[in-house]
């Protein structure tokens, strides 16, 4: 049996015509669905698969110039002495009677071979004494190391007789990477200790960074800073040369300069003082 062209063109179009009609409809939702039977499809909808949280960091506030001193002033008013009537001003350690036209200031160097140093200023006339750190020997695992002897500290601070609210001026601990262990506990305890002892003893405590003061006397990157500070404080207090001679004595002339930062300190303060109410009036 032969097929003519006209039954091959009928049966094209018939079956074109019937494709048409049979041509499934795709949707992708469905597709992207799970074909895994109904009960199974269900339990996977009771037990989800857990999500991943992804931790959002918390933008880091920077505190304002403002708030920055406020926090200082705060940390400044708990070690300052206060002659409030709340205070107990009979248990400190200091004379209550300031005397006229006087002006007493600490340095102090608190490692343990640092040093205290006292100046008295009365009728523009200075007078320069400075101490050593007392110290005691202990057993500190199996080797003996310094420490500060705090009961002999109290009694030197007591020997001053210095007048009730004495400002002292502290070198600020700041330890370093190379001190090591031994070196930020000794820093730490020293710095700590000597506050205490000032703090209750009625002295109003001022910490300052050794960078501070150093940049003050131009000593800051010096490779012999030590040297560097035995020869100007032998400067500025010649009749205690004879107290600086030595390498390990580099602790006396350091608290010397402190007390000599702080008594600058205190008059550019005043001079300030003096300026404002000038101008108020």
């Amino acid at each position: 049996m032969q097929l003519t062209p006209e039954f091959h063109q009928i049966e094209l179009h018939f079956m074109s015509k019937l494709s048409l009609k049979l041509k499934p409809t795709v949707h992708i939702r469905s597709f992207c669905s799970s074909s895994l039977p109904k009960a199974q499809a269900q339990a996977q909808n009771l037990n989800p698969e857990p999500q991943i949280i992804v931790p959002v960091r918390k933008r880091r506030v920077v505190a304002s110039s403002s708030s920055n001193a406020q926090l200082k002033e705060n940390w400044l008013a708990s070690i300052s002495y206060s002659s409030s009537p709340g205070n107990n001003n009979n248990a400190h350690l200091l004379n209550e009677h300031k005397i006229e036209g006087s002006k007493w200031f600490l340095g102090i160097d608190p490692d343990v071979s640092g040093a205290v140093a006292l100046l008295k200023l009365h009728d523009s006339v200075c007078q320069a004494q400075v101490f050593d750190s007392p110290h005691v020997k202990m057993l500190v695992g199996k080797r003996t190391r310094r420490r500060l002897d705090a009961n002999s500290i109290i009694q030197l601070v007591r020997s001053f007789d210095a007048p009730a609210g004495t400002t002292a001026y502290i070198e600020q601990s700041l330890p370093f990477p190379q001190d090591g262990k031994q070196g930020w506990w000794s820093g730490g305890f020293g710095y700590g200790l000597w506050i205490g002892i000032l703090v209750s003893s009625g002295f109003s405590v001022v910490p300052v960074p050794s960078f501070t003061w150093k940049a003050k006397f131009e000593l800051s990157g010096s490779k012999n800073a030590k040297d560097d500070s035995r020869k100007l404080a032998s400067t500025l207090f010649p009749s205690l040369s004879s107290l600086l001679s030595r390498k390990k004595d580099h602790g006396r002339a350091e608290a010397l300069l402190i007390a000599a930062y702080g008594k600058d300190q205190n008059e550019s303060q005043e001079l300030k003082e003096t300026i404002v109410d000038k101008l108020e009036t």
